[in-house]
C-alpha cells in the first residue's frame, strides 16, 4: 500500500528539448573557398572516436574509414583475446596514420566501471571524445525452446545493456566537455524483421531494443548537442559468417537479397562516415540507415 501511495504522489522528470538559441544544435555553414574545399569538409570527421568492438572485422573498416576522413585519434575497446588477434591490423592503422593518435583499451561492455574508466582515460589520453561507435556484439543462434536463461542474458547483456553503458559514459563526457558529439549504434537487419533461416530470438529482440535506445536517446540528449544515430547492418561478408556450416544460410540470405549477394565491410562506411561527420550529419538525429541491398524490403 505504501508504494501505491509513492506512486500517486510522485513527480514526472520532464525531458527538456533545444530551442534556436543553442550554439550545440544550431546550423552550421561550411566555410571553403572553393568547391573542392567545401566538398572535402562536409563529410569530414573532427576530433577522436572511440569505437566499441573496434578490433573485429567490421569496427576496423569503420576506424580506418573516420581516419580517412580527418579523425585525430581513435580509441580501440575490445576484450583482450579481440585485441590481441587484431594486432597487426591496429599496427597497420598506426602506420597508415601516423599523425593520428590511435590507442587500444580492454574493455568488457558490460562493465559499467570498466567502461567509465576507459572513457576518461581516452578523453585525457586523446584531449577529447567527440565520437562513440558501438560494434561490440555477440550472436547467438539457438531454437527458442532449447535456449537456457544464461544464453538470453549473455547476448541482451553485450548487444543492448554494454551498447547503453558506453553511450551513458560517453555521453556524460561530452557534457563536461560542452562540446556536443555523434553516437552511432549498431543495430541491424534483425531489429526490422525475423531473420531466415536460422532462429535468433535473443540477437534480435536485443537489435530491437538498439532501434528504441537510439530514438530515446536522440530526444534526450539533443539539448547537449549530441547526436544519436545508428546503422542496420544486413548479411555481412565476414569471417562470421564463412564456412560449411553456414553455406546453406549463406546461400538462402543471397537469393532473398535483391542485390543477390551479402554486403562488404567497406559498404557500411559512407553511412557511418554521414552520420559522424560535423556538417553533413549535422541535422541528422533519431535516424537508422538499413545498408543491406534491399533484404528487408520484402
Amino acid at each position: 500500500m505504501t508504494e501505491r501511495k509513492d506512486l500517486s504522489s510522485r513527480i514526472l522528470p520532464q525531458m527538456v528539448l533545444s530551442d534556436t538559441r543553442n550554439p550545440l544544435t544550431a546550423p552550421l555553414q561550411l566555410s571553403g573557398s572553393t568547391s573542392s574545399e567545401r566538398a572535402c569538409q562536409r563529410f569530414a570527421i573532427e576530433g577522436n572516436a572511440i569505437v566499441t568492438g573496434g578490433s573485429g572485422v567490421l569496427g576496423l573498416a569503420a576506424c580506418r574509414a573516420l581516419l580517412e576522413h580527418g579523425a585525430s585519434g581513435v580509441s580501440i575497446f575490445d576484450v583482450l583475446a579481440s585485441i590481441s588477434s587484431g594486432k597487426e591490423a591496429i599496427t597497420r592503422l598506426q602506420e597508415d596514420f601516423p599523425r593520428a593518435k590511435i590507442i587500444t583499451k580492454i574493455v568488457d561492455v558490460r562493465d559499467d566501471a570498466t567502461v567509465n574508466a576507459a572513457v576518461s582515460e581516452t578523453a585525457v589520453e586523446l584531449g577529447s571524445v567527440n565520437i562513440l561507435l558501438c560494434f561490440a556484439g555477440v550472436v547467438g543462434t539457438t531454437h527458442a525452446t532449447d535456449m537456457d536463461v544464461a544464453e538470453w542474458k549473455r547476448v541482451l547483456d553485450i548487444n543492448t545493456t554494454g551498447s547503453w553503458i558506453c553511450a551513458q559514459a560517453v555521453a556524460k563526457c561530452m557534457i563536461n566537455q560542452k562540446t556536443g558529439g555523434s553516437i552511432l549504434f549498431t543495430a541491424s537487419i534483425s531489429g526490422h524483421s525475423v531473420n531466415f533461416p536460422q532462429p535468433q530470438v535473443s540477437y534480435n529482440v536485443s537489435k530491437g531494443a538498439i532501434v528504441q535506445l537510439r530514438r530515446s536517446l536522440a530526444a534526450e540528449w539533443a539539448q547537449y548537442g549530441i547526436r544519436v544515430n545508428s546503422i542496420s547492418p544486413g548479411y555481412m561478408d565476414t569471417v562470421l559468417n564463412e564456412g560449411e556450416g553456414l553455406a546453406e544460410g549463406r546461400r538462402i540470405w543471397c537469393e532473398r537479397n535483391p542485390m543477390g549477394r551479402m554486403g562488404a565491410p567497406e559498404e557500411l562506411t559512407g553511412a557511418i562516415v554521414l552520420l559522424c561527420s560535423k556538417y553533413a550529419g549535422r541535422y541528422i538525429t533519431g535516424a537508422d540507415i538499413l545498408v543491406d541491398g534491399g533484404q528487408t524490403v520484402f
